[in-house]
């Protein structure tokens, strides 16, 4: 597991990475067909890939939203999804005690955006000896993600990585601030941007949050030309039909030729 973080962490020449997968666990199913589709596409593109996959979202706006077909049996098929495809995985978690729980299951553990100054939990995520990816919140500064990076590595663990998933502007919309992205580098740490998330519409009347997927290609476009080590989204074979955040997936299908622009803007920039 170890030499398959190093292979992500250390990839400096080659493409960016990409962190991808549904929202939540849905079914063991549907994360293999998701899984197998977009280790193809990666393998054939040559772009390091980490399957993403939340076992429980405990983050959400109504009571009757889906949040997970429990936990146990979803960290079971994130660990399954690694070893047959033998990838890394990532997931997020919420509280100290999922950390230790969650480590003997996938290879990165995600802090969701709006627990990134919580100090417990990112110090006992540190402690699993896992890679650490930290999302910033919406509510702050690239320049302030220092001391997150910070208190993970004060406990031992430099392994630790950044995702901009936007700032909130407003109530209702965000913005990416594409200055943030060589600021968060400068402290030494790969950098991701989120691109999926970042055109959520949080708070609708309804309490399901909307979003703008069409808008998912500039985005990453200007990520890319940016220089951001890696991307983030979440893709579903139908996302009208996903539990969780379907407004602002990437159809799956879609997937290859957006990254496939994404490579030739890379290529272009350096």
């Amino acid at each position: 597991m170890l030499a398959k973080i190093n292979k992500i962490q250390h990839q400096r020449s080659g493409n960016f990475f990409l962190m991808a997968g549904p929202c939540v666990i849905e079914e063991e199913s549907m994360a293999m067909e998701i899984a197998e589709k977009i280790f193809a596409i990666t393998n054939k593109l040559e772009i390091p890939f980490i399957f993403k996959g939340s076992y429980r979202k405990a983050n959400r706006s109504r009571l009757d939203s889906f949040t997970g077909i429990g936990d146990m049996e979803a960290l079971e098929i994130l660990k399954k999804v690694g070893e047959r495809f033998n990838i890394p995985t990532v997931t997020d978690i919420h509280t100290a005690e999922e950390a230790a729980i969650a480590a003997k299951y996938v290879d990165v553990l995600q802090i969701p955006a709006f627990l990134c100054r919580q100090t417990e939990l990112l110090v006992a995520a540190a402690k699993t000896g896992k890679l650490i990816n930290i999302k910033k919140g919406q509510f702050l500064s690239a320049e302030s993600m220092i001391h997150a990076v910070n208190k993970v590595k004060d406990s031992g663990n430099n392994a630790v990585m950044l995702t901009d998933r936007g700032t909130m502007f407003g109530y209702q919309d965000m913005v990416v601030d594409f200055r943030g992205i060589p600021t968060m580098q400068s402290f030494g740490v790969p950098v991701i941007l989120d691109i999926t998330h970042s055109l959520q519409t949080p708070n609708q009347n309804n309490g399901i949050t909307g979003g703008k997927p069409e808008m998912i290609e500039t985005i990453a476009n200007a990520g890319v030309a940016t220089g951001v080590d890696g991307i983030f989204l979440e893709t579903h074979p139908n996302p009208k039909n996903a539990k969780s955040d379907g407004e602002n997936m990437l159809q799956l299908d879609q997937l290859e030729q957006l990254l496939v622009k994404l490579i030739k803007i890379q290529e272009a920039s350096r």
